[in-house]
C-alpha cells in the first residue's frame, strides 16, 4: 500500500475541496436549532453564528469550510414533551429556523423545493430545509401535520426515541406492530403533501410498513448500516435493498454507537451500568450521567472516517449508489469520530472516499444528487394526486 504523506493529503483536500463547490453537498440532519433553544434562548441572533460558536459543531463559517450548499435543520422535540406541549414546542422551532434564517440573508435562503436548493446554490448560499424529528409533535393530528408542511417542513421523522401511538419506534417495546391504521394515513397523507417520510428512529416494522404503503421516496435522514454496526438505530440489509425500488435515500449518520461496534459495545456496557445503578437505561441523559465514572475505567474507543466511509459504501453496495447520502447528526450527538468533529470536516470524509476510487460522479449523487432526486419524486408525487 503507497504511503500518503503529510502533503499528498492536503492536496487530496485541496482537490476534494475543489470539487465541492461544483455541486451541491446537502446533510440530512442538523440539530443546530435545538441547541440555539436551549443555550441561546430561541435566539438565532444572540447565537452569533457568522462567528465560532463555542460548544457547538456549527457555524457559518465552518459550513462555508465544510463546502455545505444545504442543510436539513431538525425541528426535534424530545418526546418527554407530549400533546399540546410538544405541539407548541415543534411551532416555536420552526418559527426559531424561520428567525435563523432571516438573522443571515446573506448566507442562508430558505428551500421549499429541490429547485430552491439549486437556486440557492447558483446564488453561493446555504439552502436551508426544516425537517421535523418525532411525529409525537403532531399530537396525533393530519391538521397540525399539514400546518407543518405550510410553513415549510418537508420531511417528517415519524418517531423519535419513543413509540407515538401509531408507529414504532426502534428503541421502545413494540406497541402497533409498526404502523397502525393511523400510522398509515399520516404516510398518505404526507406524501399527498409532498412531505418526505423520515424513517431514521423507527423499528423495521414500520420501515418495511410505510416501504408496503409508499409511493414516492422515503428517506432515513439520519442513519447507517445494521450489517456493520449492530444498534437498532441502524437500517437492516433487508430495508436497504428495497430503497431501489422505492428511489429513497439512506443518509448516513456519523454518530460514533452507529458507525462503530466497539463504541456500541461501550455504549452499552454504560448503559447497563446507569441500570445497576437504579437508574433509566433507556434515558440518554441519566446514562450521560454516569460518563465521568464509567470512562476512568473504560476509555471510549476512537471512531475513525473510515468506519463512516465503510457504512456508505455498504449502503452503496446493498441499495444502489443512487440511494446513499449524508447525515450526519451534527449537534444531536456529544461524540463524534476522530477527523469529523463538526460541520468544516466533510472535506475529509469525501477525500477518504476519492482514495477509494469513488467517481466524481457518484460523489455527486452522494452529496446531494441523491436526496435532490428523491425530494423532486416527492413533489412530483405530489402534483399527481
Amino acid at each position: 500500500m503507497p504511503v500518503v504523506t503529510a502533503d499528498g493529503a492536503a492536496l487530496s483536500l485541496s482537490l476534494t475541496r475543489a470539487m465541492l463547490s461544483r455541486f451541491p453537498l446537502i446533510d440530512g440532519h442538523n440539530d443546530l436549532p435545538w441547541e440555539i433553544r436551549e443555550k441561546f434562548a430561541l435566539d438565532p441572533a444572540a447565537a452569533g453564528l457568522t462567528g465560532r460558536v463555542a460548544n457547538t459543531h456549527t457555524d457559518i463559517p465552518r459550513l462555508v469550510e465544510g463546502g455545505v450548499a444545504g442543510q436539513f435543520w431538525s425541528v426535534y422535540v424530545p418526546s418527554s414533551l407530549a400533546g399540546d406541549t410538544a405541539v407548541t414546542a415543534v411551532f416555536e422551532q420552526v418559527d426559531l429556523v424561520h428567525r435563523m434564517i432571516a438573522a443571515y440573508p446573506n448566507r442562508f435562503q430558505l428551500a421549499l423545493t429541490a429547485d430552491d436548493v439549486d437556486a440557492a446554490f447558483q446564488a453561493g448560499k446555504i439552502a436551508s430545509l426544516l425537517g421535523a424529528e418525532g411525529g409525537h409533535s403532531i399530537n396525533s393530528s393530519l391538521g397540525v401535520l399539514r400546518s407543518l408542511y405550510a410553513l415549510g417542513v418537508r420531511y417528517m421523522t415519524l418517531t423519535h426515541n419513543d413509540n407515538v401511538g401509531w408507529a414504532d419506534s426502534a428503541t421502545d417495546e413494540p406497541d402497533c406492530g409498526g404502523l397502525s391504521a393511523f400510522g398509515r394515513e399520516v404516510v398518505t397523507e404526507m406524501q399527498r403533501l409532498g412531505m418526505l417520510v423520515d424513517l431514521s428512529h423507527v423499528a423495521v416494522t414500520t420501515m418495511n410498513q410505510a416501504l408496503d404503503i409508499a409511493t414516492a421516496p422515503v428517506i432515513f435522514s439520519h442513519s447507517s448500516a445494521r450489517a456493520i454496526t449492530e444498534n437498532p438505530r441502524n437500517v437492516p440489509d433487508e430495508v436497504l435493498a428495497r430503497l431501489a425500488g422505492n428511489g429513497g435515500v439512506c443518509m448516513v449518520a456519523f454518530v460514533p454507537f452507529f458507525v462503530s461496534q466497539a463504541c456500541t459495545d461501550w455504549f452499552n456496557g454504560m448503559r447497563a451500568c446507569a441500570g445497576s445503578r437504579g437508574l433509566d437505561p433507556d434515558n440518554p441523559s441519566q446514562v450521560f450521567g454516569i460518563l465521568p465514572d464509567w470512562e476512568k475505567d473504560n476509555p471510549l474507543p476512537p471512531a475513525t472516517i473510515a468506519q463512516v466511509a465503510d457504512h456508505i459504501e455498504h449502503v452503496r453496495e446493498v441499495a444502489g449508489v443512487a440511494n446513499v447520502g449524508i447525515g450526519a447528526d451534527f449537534d444531536g450527538t456529544p461524540i463524534l469520530p476522530e477527523g469529523l468533529h463538526d460541520v468544516s470536516r466533510y472535506p475529509a470524509l469525501f477525500a477518504e472516499l476519492r482514495d477509494r476510487r469513488w467517481s466524481e460522479a457518484d460523489l455527486q449523487a452522494l452529496a446531494g444528487g441523491n436526496i435532490l432526486r428523491a425530494l423532486r419524486g416527492a413533489e412530483s408525487a405530489a402534483n399527481s394526486h
